[in-house]
């Protein structure tokens, strides 16, 4: 996952998370791998800045986990909507030869999916509200 997340910022298609990522170099701090480990277990909060050895790197992967979250939710949002597709998602990680990893494949499909039944739910209950609907239900 620490490989997609610098190459998918590096690359710029996650390059906006919403949040502000502070590293500071330190000779003494960790390295790139190890801080963001620490980071996954919540040992560095939010807030924190990050005091590593390997700065770029630490904030290019930060940066592109939080983008993962924003993006999601909308490329999720659009498709739900019909404005793109998955396959256009997808195949600009491909274009750039970036290959996602399956958990957040499987979490983008099921926040598809999870959508989708929200929408058609809600979908279903507006048209119980209509009288035309429910009288055409009726007649059958």
């Amino acid at each position: 996952m620490f490989t997609f997340f610098l190459k998918s910022y590096r690359d710029g298609i996650l390059k906006l998370s919403g949040s502000i990522v502070e590293t500071e170099f330190d000779i003494d701090g960790d390295e790139g791998k190890y801080c963001f480990r620490k980071i996954e277990n919540g040992e560095i909060k939010r807030s924190y800045i990050i005091k590593t050895r390997h700065p770029n790197i630490v904030k290019s992967v930060v940066s592109g986990k939080r983008s993962w979250g924003l993006w999601v939710d909308q490329w999720s949002d659009g498709i739900v909507d019909w404005t793109f597709t998955e396959e256009e998602i997808l195949g600009e990680f491909q274009k750039r030869n970036i290959q996602i990893p399956k958990p957040l494949l499987q979490d983008f499909r099921n926040r598809i999916d999870k959508k989708k039944r929200e929408r058609n739910q809600k979908y279903h209950e507006d048209l119980m509200k209509q009288e035309w609907y429910i009288e055409s239900l009726n007649k059958k």
